[in-house]
C-alpha cells in the first residue's frame, strides 16, 4: 500500500487520489479466469464471504507514521520523512531500521480481533507477513530482520502471523498473507553498493543478474515458508505491482510507465510450489494481470458500474494504512453503504485496521464492529452467497443484490436521520402477482404494485414504527 504522512488533511486527501490511481487504474479486459478446478471452487467461496479484515501491522506503528513508505527515496506526499533524522535518508533508515529494538507488542492477542472481525460479520482475513520495509511480522529463517529478533521475541506468542492466522481460523474465517514482492531491507533488493533512487532495485538486474537471482531465491524460500509452517491457506495476497516482467507491462497505464527495467520474480514457480502446499491457492499478483491475479483489487475506489470479474475493494476504516494516534474512522452508516454499494457492484470489500504499537484496536475501530454488526445480523442474507445486480441497476439510494433467479434483495441507503418512508418505488423491476416483498427484520409481508416495470412498495406507518432506525433499509423480493 502506499499513502502520505497522514496529519495534514488536504494533503491526506491529495494522497489518497494518487494512491487510489496508482492501485486502481488497470485493464480489467486482461483479467484470466482460472482453470484450476480447486481454485474455481476457493474462488466462488470467496465470492460468498464478502467482507474481510486486512491488518497493516509493523514496527512503522511505533512511530505513527505511513508504512515502510518513508523510507522510499521518492518525492512523492506518501514518502514524506518525519520525525528523528528526516533531513538525512542515511541516518533515517538506520533510526527506522533500529525500531525493530523497541517492538514490543505486549497486548498482542488476536483472538481479540478475530471475535469483533467475525461479530462484525467478516469471513475472510489478510494479514501484512512483510511490507515493503522488509520486517518480518512472521518467524522466517531468511533474514533476521524479524519480529522473533525483536524485544517481543522472548514472548511465546512471538510468532505473529502464526498466531493470528491461527486465531482467526478457529472462528471459521478465510485466511490470507500479504506479502511485499518488493523488500527495502534486503541487499539484493537495494543492493548497498548503490544508493537506491526510488521504489525499485538499486541496480539494474539484467546488468546483475547473480543478484537478481539471489534476491528471486530470497522471495520464493519466504512464501515457501508462509504456505508451508502457518497452516491452510486460502490467499496470497501480493503488494508492489512494480515488481512484474517487463513484457507485463500496460503502456496505456499511467503508473506503469515509470517501471524502469524487468523485474520478474517467476511467478509461475511460486504459484505452482504454492499450489502443491496449498491447493486451490486464491494468488492475488495486484495490478499484474493475467493467471496470477485471481480476483482484482481497486485501493479505496469503488468501481461506478457491475463487474462481472471477481473483484474487491480494499480500503481503510480510517484515513490511514497503518496506525496513527489520532484517527478520523468513517461512520458506521458510510461503511455499511460502502459495503452494500460494492456487493451490488459484484465485489467483496476488504476493510483495513491497523493495530497500535501496542498490540490493540482503536477502541473506536471496535466500536464500528459492533455497530456494523448488529445491521449484519438482521441484514446479513442479502450480502452474503449472493451476486451484484446487472440489470435493475443502481437507482439513488437503491442497491440491489440476487440469490438465484427468485430472490432480489433491495437496499436502500437511509440518510442520516432518515425515518423508513411509507412509501418507495423501484423501477424496472416487474414482478408477477404471487411476488411477495418484506422487509428484512419483520415477518410482515408488504403491499405492492407494479406496473410498466415500476414497482411502488407500500409501508404502513405502523409497519413502520416497528422497525428501529437503521443506516440501511433491505428489502426481500420473493419473485
Amino acid at each position: 500500500m502506499k499513502k502520505t504522512f497522514p496529519y495534514v488533511a488536504a494533503m491526506l486527501m491529495l494522497a489518497q487520489t494518487l494512491v487510489a490511481q496508482q492501485h486502481s487504474e488497470q485493464n480489467h479486459d486482461k483479467y484470466v479466469m482460472p482453470s484450476d478446478p480447486q481454485v474455481k471452487q476457493k474462488l466462488g467461496q470467496w465470492q460468498n464471504v464478502k467482507f474481510g479484515l486486512l491488518m497493516h501491522w509493523g514496527v512503522y506503528s511505533q512511530w505513527g507514521i505511513v508504512e515502510s513508505w518513508s523510507l522510499c527515496p521518492e518525492d512523492e506526499g506518501w514518502c514524506e520523512r518525519r520525525g528523528p533524522y528526516k533531513d538525512n535518508w542515511y541516518e533515517y533508515k538506520k533510526a527506522y531500521e533500529n525500531l525493530k529494538n523497541t517492538f514490543n507488542p505486549t497486548q498482542f492477542a488476536p483472538e481479540k480481533w478475530a471475535a469483533a472481525a467475525k461479530n462484525a460479520g467478516m469471513k475472510y482475513v489478510v494479514f501484512t507477513t512483510k511490507h515493503h520495509d522488509g520486517f518480518c511480522m512472521f518467524d522466517t529463517k531468511q533474514t533476521d530482520y524479524k519480529i522473533t529478533k525483536s524485544p517481543f521475541g522472548s514472548n511465546p506468542r512471538s510468532n505473529v502471523a502464526k498466531e493470528v492466522f491461527g486465531a482467526f481460523r478457529k472462528e471459521g474465517f478465510m485466511v490470507g498473507a500479504y506479502f511485499s514482492k518488493p523488500d527495502w531491507h534486503t541487499d539484493d533488493y537495494w543492493w548497498s553498493y548503490f544508493p537506491p533512487k526510488d521504489r525499485n532495485p538499486s541496480y539494474h538486474p539484467k546488468k546483475y543478474p547473480q543478484k537478481w537471482e539471489s534476491f528471486k531465491k530470497f522471495t520464493y524460500n519466504q512464501i515457501e515458508e508462509l504456505m508451508s509452517d502457518y497452516g491452510k491457506m486460502d490467499i496470497l495476497w501480493l503488494d508492489g505491482g512494480w515488481v512484474r516482467p517487463f513484457s507485463s507491462i500496460d503502456t496505456t497505464v499511467s503508473w506503469q510507465k515509470a517501471i524502469p527495467f524487468d523485474q520478474d520474480i517467476d511467478m509461475a514457480r511460486i504459484a505452482k510450489r504454492s499450489r502443491e502446499l496449498q491447493p486451490g491457492l486464491l494468488v492475488v499478483d495486484r495490478t499484474v494481470s493475467g493467471e496470477f491475479e485471481n480476483y482484482v483489487t481497486p485501493e479505496h475506489q469503488i468501481p461506478d458500474h457491475y463487474m462481472s470479474i471477481p473483484w474487491e475493494t480494499c480500503m481503510t476504516m480510517g484515513d490511514s494504512w497503518s496506525y496513527i494516534p489520532k484517527e478520523n474512522f468513517k461512520s458506521a452508516r458510510k461503511l455499511i453503504h460502502i459495503l452494500s454499494d460494492i456487493v451490488s457492484k459484484n465485489g467483496n470489500l476488504l476493510l483495513n485496521i491497523a493495530p497500535s504499537p501496542e498490540g490493540d484496536f482503536h477502541a473506536e475501530a471496535y466500536q464500528r464492529l459492533e455497530e456494523i454488526g448488529k445491521w449484519i445480523k438482521v441484514n446479513g442474507e442479502a450480502i452474503y452467497e449472493t451476486r451484484g445486480d446487472n440489470e435493475i441497476g443502481i437507482q439513488g439510494k437503491w442497491r440491489f443484490t440476487h440469490k438465484g433467479a427468485d430472490v432480489t434483495y433491495a437496499i436502500y441507503l437511509a440518510d442520516e436521520g432518515e425515518s423508513l418512508p411509507t412509501g418507495l418505488e423501484i423501477d424496472r423491476l416487474t414482478l408477477g402477482k404471487t411476488a411477495k416483498i418484506t422487509l428484512l427484520g419483520s415477518t410482515e409481508a408488504l403491499r405492492w404494485t407494479s406496473k410498466e416495470g415500476k414497482t411502488a412498495i407500500q409501508i404502513s406507518e405502523k409497519s413502520a414504527k416497528k422497525i428501529p432506525g437503521s443506516y440501511a433499509y433491505v428489502f426481500k423480493i420473493t419473485k
